[in-house]
This record gives structure tokens, C-alpha cells and sequence, in this order.
């Protein structure tokens, strides 16, 4: 009798030592089947085409006195990004000098509209970057900075003449900006250039969430009154 009950309650212990381990490992699955916040991503809004050239246009209102070039830093900050984040090849890339030797040969350059310029350059697709405002502080006789920009992108496909992206606004705003960069004017003109190139590249490929925002990304923050 004493063995019957033995075998009975061993063969109950069995099957729930069984059932625990199968519950926990539903849950030991469901935890490795879930993302992390590192892998998990926010998928592109656009993707460009591999081997279509590429131009970058940056334009900034006459009246913007920037203390730097800041054309030419938020053009190669686009073309950095553009290299090492989307893995597009640099001979992609119309360069800056090519623009700028176009401009520099073109009097009527200022008529051209976008598209012109890139079909002008052998462009597929054009990213142009409308600058709308950027300001630099100088926080007494410290030599730190404060500073911040806003601008507006868009995708423009040289062949149709149409925009790409984004595709249910005119364009993508961008704003970015700090309170504090102690190492002078010229870099905190990069600093905002680079910031401004992220902003803008994020939106072109599969980003991780954790690194979607950035600290300079001020686009949420109540942009008119940080200011």
C-alpha cells in the first residue's frame, strides 16, 4: 500500500515539476522573443536606391548672418551621415565642390529651382535642406555658447520632378539646439550641423529606438519658448 501511494505522489510530482517548468518556460521565451529597447526600431519613412546619385542641397536665407559656413558643414555633416549611417558609396555622392563650382559658373544659379540643379549635377534624387533660421550665443566673456536651428527637408526625385519624401507633409521640420558648448563659435556651428544631418538621416533607415532622439533634438520641447 505504502508503495502504490509512493508511486502515485512521485508520478503528481512529475507532472508538476513539468507544468512549472513548461510555464516557466513560456516565459523565459517569451522574454527572449521580446525586443529590447536596443534592438528594437523605428523603420525608415524613405529609402533611397542603391547606385542612384545623390545631391544634397543646402539653402540659406541671405539675411542669416551665420558666424561660420554653415553650408558647407551641414552638407559634409549630410554626406558623413549619409556614408556611415545608410552605407550609400561616396562616388554616390554629388560632392560639395561640384556644387559649389556649378554655383560658382552658373550667374543665374538663384532662378534654378531644385530639381534643375540636380538634373543639371546628374542627380536621381535631391535632398534639399531649406535653413530657416540658426543663432549663436555668446554667454558673456566665457567663450561657451549657446545656440540652435531650425530647418525643413525634403526629398525631391529628379526624373518625375515630384517629392518622395515625406510624403504627407511639404516637409520635415527640424529643430535642434543646446544651452552650453565651451569650445567656440566654430564648434558649435559643427555641433548643430551634425545634429541637423542626424535629424534629417534617421528618417532614411531602419534606427534604432534608443538612439531615434538625441540630446540636441529639441523639436518636441516647446520650441518657442526654448528659444
Amino acid at each position: 500500500m505504502k508503495g502504490l501511494l509512493y508511486k502515485h505522489f512521485t508520478c503528481y510530482l512529475f507532472v508538476f515539476i513539468e507544468m512549472v517548468l513548461f510555464a516557466g518556460g513560456c516565459g523565459l521565451v517569451a522574454v527572449m522573443g521580446t525586443a529590447t529597447n536596443r534592438e528594437k526600431r523605428i523603420p525608415a519613412e524613405y529609402k533611397f536606391n542603391n547606385g542612384e546619385k545623390i545631391l544634397v542641397l543646402v539653402n540659406q536665407p541671405g539675411w542669416l548672418n551665420a558666424k561660420a559656413n554653415l553650408l558647407y558643414h551641414l552638407t559634409q555633416a549630410i554626406y558623413r551621415s549619409f556614408i556611415m549611417k545608410l552605407r550609400i558609396p561616396p562616388q554616390c555622392l554629388i560632392s560639395y565642390d561640384e556644387l559649389c563650382d556649378f554655383r560658382s559658373n552658373r550667374t543665374d544659379f538663384w532662378k534654378l529651382t531644385p530639381i534643375q540643379v540636380g538634373e543639371a549635377l546628374g542627380a536621381n534624387k535631391v535632398l534639399v535642406v531649406y535653413i530657416e533660421d540658426c543663432q549663436l550665443y555668446e554667454m558673456g566673456e566665457s567663450g561657451y555658447h549657446k545656440g540652435w536651428l531650425s530647418a525643413r527637408a525634403v526629398v525631391l526625385d529628379v526624373g518625375s520632378g515630384k517629392r518622395v519624401w515625406p510624403k504627407n507633409a511639404n516637409s520635415k521640420d527640424i529643430k535642434v539646439g543646446f544651452e552650453f558648448e565651451r569650445e567656440g563659435a566654430e564648434a558649435a556651428v559643427t555641433r548643430l550641423a551634425d545634429a541637423c544631418a542626424y535629424c534629417v538621416i534617421r528618417y532614411f533607415y531602419d534606427c534604432p529606438k534608443d538612439k531615434f532622439k538625441i540630446a540636441e533634438d529639441i523639436s518636441g520641447i516647446g520650441w518657442g519658448d526654448w528659444k
